[in-house]
C-alpha cells in the first residue's frame, strides 16, 4: 500500500523524533512530508510508534491512502530523482 504521510509537530524535539521514524519507513520528499510503500501489518506498526511520541492535543499526523493507479499518475515540479523510486521511478 502506498501512503503520503503529512505532519504538523509543535515542538522541536517531538518533530525531529516524529521525523526519524517516518525515515526508517519511507523517502523524505519535502520537509514534513514522506512517501511510504508499506504493508497493512508495518502501517499498524507504525501508527503504534508515532502515538508514543505525537501530542494529539497539539499535533497532526495525516496518512493519505493512493492506490497503484494514483500513486502512478502522480508528479512534481522538480528533477529530485529519489522522490518516486518507491513507486517505480518515473523520471
Amino acid at each position: 500500500m502506498f501512503y503520503v504521510v503529512a505532519y504538523d509537530i509543535a515542538d522541536d524535539k517531538r518533530r525531529k523524533k516524529i521525523s526519524d521514524i517516518l525515515e526508517g519507513y519511507g523517502v523524505r520528499v519535502n520537509y514534513s512530508v514522506f512517501e511510504l510503500e508499506i504493508d497493512k501489518k508495518t502501517l499498524e506498526g507504525l501508527k503504534d510508534e508515532l502515538l508514543t511520541q505525537v501530542n494529539l492535543k497539539e499535533d497532526s499526523i495525516r496518512f493519505y491512502h493512493l492506490c497503484k493507479n494514483c500513486a502512478g499518475k502522480s508528479f512534481e515540479l522538480c528533477k529530485r530523482g529519489d522522490v518516486f523510486e518507491i513507486i517505480g521511478g518515473f523520471f
